[in-house]
């Protein structure tokens, strides 16, 4: 047998009467750092500067250091609580500071939702669009409280190129951030999502899968196709390859009409993800195959039925009618992750249903 790392479809090969799985191949976070620069980043970020994170009403321990202002960290270079307004993100190092901020905030009948737009709503849950541009303070401490919890091996703090997307739950007292992604406002590389965050106080409700599921609905109504930026830390990829896999079975199963024949690129088009990322998912779901030279999907509906069990669509769920948002208008010719722009499939892509 004959195996291979991610293929180019159309690729030929010389193998007669073989069939062989392709295996999933693995995504190195640190990729592209050498170890001089391993080192550099871990001695920089070995020790934590912040305790714990305060916000709302919720504490959290955090999990890394963050390259907080200095004039926070003052002569100790710790903070032991560090307390931020649930809706303005002032950051506090004193809770009466907090406490006396608020009600300033509550007399002068201050915003009790992110600033920007909102642009979703479906039950109790709230998207808001903020623009780095324009809201800069903001959109940098949201940054600065990511790294609490992020190990990325670098975190930029000009927000300016980027729009935060801050999803929210709401209740009588005003919106309350559970989590964000953050992506660019123009990727020439067809980025959608750059950074995703789900607050601990908030983890295991599903919302990680909600802030991937909504970065593809963004892109759907662009009319793109997207992927996270790359490589990957673990948590993101713990998070992107289940949803990816899941959508592409829900897709074959459930949203492929009649269709006995798909290619890679009309999956793309109806899912906004980009072709590299549904054949990392085949071949992690094991149906990308190699037969006599070609490369090809192969998916009995029986199968696809079992794969469904094991890798459902879960709660919850992105609607799409209150999603309310018209995308930056780019030239379609120019882009080349427009669907528009898309090649018609080729033959070498089939799918048998």
């Amino acid at each position: 047998s004959r195996s291979a790392a991610v293929p180019t479809i159309a690729e030929e090969h010389t193998a007669v009467d073989v069939v062989t799985t392709i295996a999933a191949p693995t995504l190195d976070e640190h990729e592209g750092m050498d170890a001089a620069a391993l080192k550099e980043h871990e001695e920089v970020t070995k020790i934590k500067n912040v305790g714990t994170l305060e916000l709302g009403k919720y504490q959290m321990d955090t999990w890394y250091f963050s390259p907080l202002p200095k004039e926070l960290l003052r002569d100790k270079g710790m903070i032991d609580v560090l307390y931020v307004d649930e809706f303005s993100l002032n950051f506090f190092t004193r809770k009466e500071e907090l406490l006396r901020h608020q009600r300033k905030e509550l007399l002068g009948r201050g915003q009790r939702h992110p600033p920007g737009n909102e642009i979703y709503r479906c039950g109790n849950l709230s998207m808001f669009e903020v623009d780095g541009f324009e809201e800069r303070l903001y959109c940098r401490n949201l940054c600065y409280i990511a790294k609490l919890f992020l190990d990325h091996k670098t975190l930029y703090f000009d927000v300016d190129p980027f729009l935060f997307y801050v999803l929210c739950e709401v209740d009588e007292r005003g919106y309350h951030p559970v989590g964000y992604y953050s992506k660019e406002k123009y990727s020439d590389v067809g980025y959608n999502l750059a950074c995703i965050l789900t607050f601990p106080s908030h983890q295991r409700k599903g919302y990680g899968r909600f802030l991937i599921a909504f970065s593809y609905e963004l892109s759907k109504k662009e009319e793109k196709v997207g992927s996270p930026e790359k490589p990957m830390s673990d948590l993101g990829q713990q998070a992107y390859i289940p949803y990816w896999t899941s959508t592409i079975v829900d897709f074959l199963l459930n949203h492929s009409g009649d269709n006995k024949s798909m290619s890679i690129m009309d999956i793309a088009k109806k899912t906004s993800i980009m072709a590299e990322d549904i054949i990392f998912a085949l071949n992690t779901l094991e149906l990308l195959k190699f037969v006599n030279g070609v490369y090809f999907i192969y998916a009995e509906r029986a199968h696809l039925a079992e794969l469904e069990k094991k890798h459902p669509v879960k709660e919850p769920r992105v609607d799409p009618s209150k999603l309310h948002w018209t995308p930056y208008i780019n030239d379609v010719k120019r882009d080349k992750f427009s669907i528009s722009s898309k090649k018609p499939s080729v033959e070498a892509d089939t799918i048998s249903a």
